[in-house]
């Protein structure tokens, strides 16, 4: 009998495919005199609680002490979240994770009496306290940002009770994480090879794209068996999630919890719908491209878990680690010789934990703060899907760079809607490479067919979860409870929706919705959909080769959270507010579906 194939403890990882969490804090007892010392600060910036009336430059004191604290917080938080994520097993650090969430939680509620008291103040003596101080206008932007949040902000008093409740609310996410990344046990899956694997949330992305349809079905199928047998669980922890975003969005004064959601990034909700309804009017594309997959794999029905396997089989396009790093650094040499750089030193500094091992948590994100390396985490495959993950995270990683090298700590982030477009203009210059060096039309068969297998998983799946996910918050909203059952029934109707009666109603599909975090990370999923059409354009932008482009792009890069998301695209060449970065888009996908249908069916 084969050996079963078992996941790397976390010891067992060799040093150099870890990432280096001892250049945020050398020790974890330096992380806890870091944490021992906000704790103090915190306290002490009630000082100022009062004072905002008495001038601008008591104003100015409290912002930059207030900064000051969000700063060294991000840091803290950063080094305790990523040491629980490399191994959710490991309870000392689940433990430094949990008190890090708490303490932030209580810093949010000493600190949240400072919006109220400056929307006190009101717009116009904001306004002069700018013109007197000149060192305040260094924050103007970020002032005028907290002054329009004055009709949804609570007393002072409100809103201190809110934020030290922050780790109540954040309850049902951490229960879905530790029951998703570190309870769920699965049956072994035999391979292609006869061989016995672990079924781990990592090595079914890889399972689910076999070449063998039976590999395929019996991961698919264990897979479900285990979340099913959770459903209520995971029903209830959901349920909770959405019913606390309802309630916030509620207490403060939001039409629904949607609209709360994008008016952090002050993103029009028409944002939203223009994304639905397009999709909605190209789903006949989705449906055609099913339909070429289940005539070249010649199958007498098709099933969800036939839609991942590559149309082709599966031609040489295995990576190592080593090789992956080269191909990412070619793709991305387009964006100039100081992006590749930045690349570069990604690799050589240890800044991405490559491999799974058990209990590390499962996918790809790319994490740090301010005062810290861009870390990468990744579960490599040596597969192309890997390739894919690293330039679609170091995206966002030079993203990070580029915006802490060229703007101060108060807009040294950028808003997750126009994260998105970073890392997936990456994996569009990743596609183009691919097609412009591969002339076997095997592989270039390959290429397209991952392109359309990623524009249907970025583009239309995420739109199906925005549509899913607007559902639970407006039934919800109605004062209906969010049971297994209906979650799964509505599920599966959309999901039938998307792809057709025959192929959307594989049965167990109906039970997805139980393992997709994103459905606690509020109205998230719709800015990958967005993000990958905008993507779309501006790597066309880039790859015409005309050098104010690509400077336009590397500008948007730079800009952090300078200004509000819609007009930094703007300025980068996409009005996000319009359609027709959508239309260009599904050009896209159709001319490449073309392609494919010319090259397997003619």
């Amino acid at each position: 009998m084969s050996e079963v194939k078992k996941v790397l403890k976390r010891s067992e990882v060799p040093a150099e495919l870890t990432w280096d969490l001892s250049i945020v804090f050398k020790t974890d007892q330096e992380f806890e005199e870091a944490f021992k010392s906000l704790q103090g600060q915190a306290h002490s910036f009630k000082k100022y609680q009062g004072t905002l009336k008495q001038g601008p430059k008591k104003l100015l004191a409290a912002v930059q002490v207030l900064l000051d604290i969000y700063r060294q917080t991000e840091k803290v938080y950063v080094y305790a979240s990523m040491k629980n994520d490399q191994d959710t097993t490991n309870s000392r650090y689940q433990g430094m994770f949990s008190r890090t969430q708490a303490m932030v939680a209580q810093l949010e509620g000493e600190m949240s009496w400072f919006d109220p008291e400056l929307m006190d103040l009101g717009q116009k003596k904001v306004a002069n306290y700018l013109i007197q101080e000149p060192k305040l206008k260094e924050y103007s932007h970020m002032l005028t940002d907290i002054l329009r949040f004055a009709d949804h902000t609570l007393s002072s008093v409100e809103e201190k009770l809110l934020a030290s409740m922050g780790d109540i609310f954040e309850a049902p996410e951490d229960i879905f994480s530790i029951l998703d990344d570190a309870d769920l046990e699965f049956e072994d899956v035999t391979d292609e090879k006869g061989d016995q694997v672990e079924l781990t949330d990592s090595t079914y992305s890889q399972l689910i794209q076999s070449v063998d349809r039976d590999v395929r079905e019996q991961a698919f199928n264990k897979l479900y068996t285990v979340y099913h047998q959770f459903l209520r669980t995971f029903a209830k922890t959901l349920g909770s999630h959405v019913h606390i975003q309802n309630f916030s969005a509620k207490t403060r004064n939001y039409a629904s919890a949607r609209q709360a959601a994008l008016n952090k990034n002050n993103i029009p909700e028409s944002v939203y719908d223009n994304l639905v309804d397009t999709v909605h009017q190209h789903l006949d594309l989705l449906q055609r491209y099913v339909k070429l997959r289940q005539k070249i794999l010649q199958l007498p029905d098709l099933s969800m878990y036939d839609l991942y396997t590559p149309l082709t089989g599966k031609p040489e396009l295995n990576y190592t680690f080593e090789e992956g790093k080269k191909i990412a650094l070619k793709a991305l040499s387009v964006l100039g010789s100081d992006y590749v750089a930045k690349v570069q030193e990604m690799f050589d500094n240890r800044y991405i934990d490559v491999v799974a091992n058990k209990g590390k948590r499962g996918g790809a994100y790319s994490g740090g703060s301010y005062d810290t390396p861009p870390y990468i985490l990744l579960n490599w495959n040596d597969d192309l899907d890997s390739l894919y993950t690293l330039v679609h995270e170091m995206g966002h990683s030079i993203h990070s760079q580029l915006t802490k090298q060229n703007q101060p700590y108060q807009y040294g982030d950028y808003s997750i809607f126009v994260a998105e477009i970073a890392s997936t203009t990456n994996e569009n210059l990743l596609t183009a490479y691919l097609l412009e060096h591969e002339t076997d039309p095997v592989v270039r068969a390959y290429v397209l067919n991952y392109y359309l297998d990623g524009f249907k998983g970025t583009v239309y799946r995420q739109t199906q979860f925005a549509e899913f996910e607007q559902w639970l918050h407006e039934k919800d909203a109605a004062g209906q409870p969010l049971t297994a059952d209906e979650l799964s029934a509505k599920y599966l109707k959309i999901n039938q929706k998307y792809y057709g009666q025959e192929v959307g109603s594989t049965p167990q599909i109906a039970d997805e919705w139980a393992r997709i975090p994103h459905f606690y990370y509020d109205f998230y999923v719709y800015q990958y959909a967005t993000g990958f059409a905008a993507a779309t354009t501006l790597s066309n932008n880039i790859l015409d080769d005309r050098p104010e482009d690509t400077t336009a792009y590397l500008n948007y890069l730079r800009s952090g959270s300078s200004d509000y998301s819609v007009n930094i695209m703007k300025n980068a060449g996409v009005d996000m507010t319009q359609v027709e970065y959508l239309e260009s888009a599904f050009a896209i996908f159709e001319q490449r579906l073309k392609e494919l249908e010319k090259i397997l069916v003619n």
